[in-house]
């Protein structure tokens, strides 16, 4: 059972897919993105993200993460956190290369969830020589200058950037925190290379030199596609502060995955959300287990 009250402390109990799962399913060397978000609900976009970034860079492993509070959201989720980690748990089961992640549970104290603080306990306990990411949506980072301490994030781990329909991503600047500048790497827009690693290096098995493969228009990836390295455009840029420091920073520029949460809570709260059989022969939106927890705890209504 998971803890439950406002001040439960999640982050003291080792769920099967929590942090203590993901530190013995990884090994030295792993290559892990952190996926933050509310998940209100978890939905197939997200899984077509996090599939998109690990046939990329050659992840190990997406690390889920409901968030507890998040600062720039001060109304808070619809569903509440034991549901909406009970969604996500629910999304990911079929994927050995996802794990549920307590990390960004909230806090006993009741303080808004920060990311920066996140990552760097995260990385604190990843195994040895451990790369770790920082994926997010085209919608998250348009607020990004705005996160706490923004222009230190990706210096503990290096952005991962999807696109989402209507957020568009010509003018990265405008959502970086001042002082911080990209460059792109290479000769072409879309060149991608390991983490801290020159391209001649090789990673963890994976060989980084060769450019991940682009096409001039990329096509719609379907959430329930599992894709290959070479069906996904990457762009890869070089971030630098004022200090001197430089980071990579990649963009998934294709991925017009043209579904929100908020969408389908309007749908359910309009009942005009299929049902779990005609879901099967329709567009999808939902893993169908999530959806059958949905309507068997009539969240949404």
């Amino acid at each position: 059972m998971l803890p439950d009250g406002p001040c439960a402390d999640y982050h003291g109990h080792m769920d099967l897919h929590s942090r203590g799962a993901h530190r013995t399913a990884l090994s030295s060397g792993s290559r892990v993105a952190f996926f933050g978000g509310s998940f209100d609900p978890p939905h197939l976009g997200h899984l077509g993200v996090a599939r998109a970034a690990r046939a990329a860079l050659c992840l190990d492993a997406v690390l889920f993460a409901p968030v507890g509070a998040q600062p720039l959201k001060p109304r808070g989720t619809v569903a509440g956190f034991e549901a909406r980690l009970a969604m996500t748990r629910l999304a990911i089961a079929d994927d050995p290369g996802f794990a549920l992640s307590l990390d960004d549970a909230p806090k006993p104290s009741g303080a808004p969830n920060y990311t920066l603080e996140t990552l760097l306990a995260l990385r604190v306990n990843l195994p040895p020589r451990s790369v770790l990411y920082c994926l997010m949506g085209a919608d998250s980072f348009a607020t990004f200058r705005r996160w706490h301490r923004a222009a230190e994030i990706p210096f503990v781990a290096p952005l991962i950037v999807a696109s989402r329909p209507g957020q568009p991503l010509d003018n990265l600047d405008s959502a970086l925190p001042d002082g911080l500048s990209l460059e792109t790497e290479g000769s072409g827009d879309f060149t991608a290379y390991g983490n801290t690693h020159s391209a001649s290096q090789e990673v963890s098995g994976h060989d980084f030199s060769r450019a991940v493969s682009a096409t001039k228009q990329m096509r719609a990836l379907a959430p329930e596609v599992r894709p290959s390295a070479e069906e996904i455009a990457l762009r890869h840029y070089i971030l630098r502060n004022p200090a001197g420091q430089q980071s990579h920073f990649y963009l998934l520029p294709g991925l017009h995955i043209d579904i929100s949460a908020s969408g389908i809570r309007d749908l359910i709260r309009a009942q005009s959300l299929p049902s779990s059989a005609a879901h099967a022969s329709r567009p999808h939106l939902l893993p169908p287990p999530v959806l059958e927890y949905i309507r068997s705890h009539n969240l949404y209504r």
